[in-house]
């Protein structure tokens, strides 16, 4: 039986337990980085944690809705067994009429099926298996790749493996963060947190990217899964850009965890650019699912 659980009841022992056993886990799902990420979150789950679905509400204008926060890509079911996963639009039939309005991010592995009043819009995902040596993965990089990374070769660059959170985010904020007004001070304070909790747990790491003088140039933060490594932030610079920063970082990582059990996963993107650098490493594009209900008031309803 799938039942309707608020946050006060859930049991996060048996949730992260399943989180941890299913078999398309993520680190966005488990109970820490949820309790993060959102300040109130409901669940579905199916009898006894055998399958689970998160849903990050909030309420706006007196209407109760469920979206995707920042610092999340993909949420939706997660199961124990593959057989569980093929119950997904049952999960979906399953959400409380109060959610009027429904935005969110399913999991690659758990596609939601047509159905009544179901929008659904496919976005990129980019990941690399790196269950090859170190030779092989780089076989799969493109000339462009090669050419960069012989570029950073040059540069004198060093790699500082556990860095402070808040250095890699001061580089996103004094370089792309000028142009992403949407992005709040409380925003930047939450990953921030997700960094520093996930260090504390032994599943991030912040990598960056040092010049000759001493001075951090690129970096990216590391949420290390079961078996998965997402790439859930980047920093860059000028500097970072010119002497190809980013590729040497993402090189270093590839070359530390070759022949492992890892999928290196890029988050992303719908950019045609970053598609095109993503791809550049040999990563193969696994698509996942926006799903969207509309169940607000008429007036409003258009208005979405």
């Amino acid at each position: 039986m799938i039942r309707f659980v608020k946050h006060s009841e859930v049991d996060t022992d048996k949730w992260d337990e399943c989180i941890k056993n299913s078999v398309n886990s993520m680190p966005y799902a488990f109970s820490w980085y949820l309790d993060i990420v959102v300040k109130q979150w409901n669940a579905l789950i199916l009898n006894d944690y055998e399958a689970v679905f998160p849903l990050p509400t909030r309420k706006k204008f007196g209407l109760t809705y469920a979206y995707t926060p920042f610092w999340v890509q993909q949420l939706g079911l997660f199961s124990k067994t593959y057989k569980g996963l093929r119950r997904i639009n049952d999960f979906v039939a399953k959400i409380p009429e109060e959610y009027r309005f429904i935005e969110l991010n399913m999991n690659h592995q758990a596609a939601v099926k047509e159905g009544p009043g179901i929008q659904r819009k496919e976005n990129n995902n980019f990941l690399l298996k790196l269950d090859k040596p170190y030779q092989d993965q780089i076989f799969q990089y493109s000339k462009n790749l090669r050419r960069n990374l012989k570029k950073a070769s040059s540069a004198g660059l060093e790699v500082f493996k556990n860095d402070a959170p808040k250095n890699l985010i001061d580089l996103f904020r004094l370089d792309k963060g000028k142009s992403l007004k949407h992005l709040s001070s409380n925003d930047y304070k939450v990953l921030e947190q997700v960094m520093h909790v996930a260090v504390y747990k032994h599943c991030g790491q912040v990598w960056m990217a040092y010049d000759e003088g001493n001075r951090p140039i690129a970096g990216m933060f590391l949420l290390f899964g079961l078996n998965r490594v997402v790439l859930l932030f980047t920093g860059n610079s000028k500097e970072g850009k010119e002497r190809a920063a980013m590729p040497f970082l993402i090189d270093e990582f590839i070359r530390s965890s070759a022949n492992s059990f890892f999928t290196f996963d890029f988050e992303g993107s719908n950019d045609e650019n970053l598609m095109r650098f993503y791809s550049g490493f040999g990563a193969e594009n696994h698509p996942y699912q926006t799903l969207k209900i509309n169940r607000l008031p008429l007036l409003i309803k258009y208005l979405k």
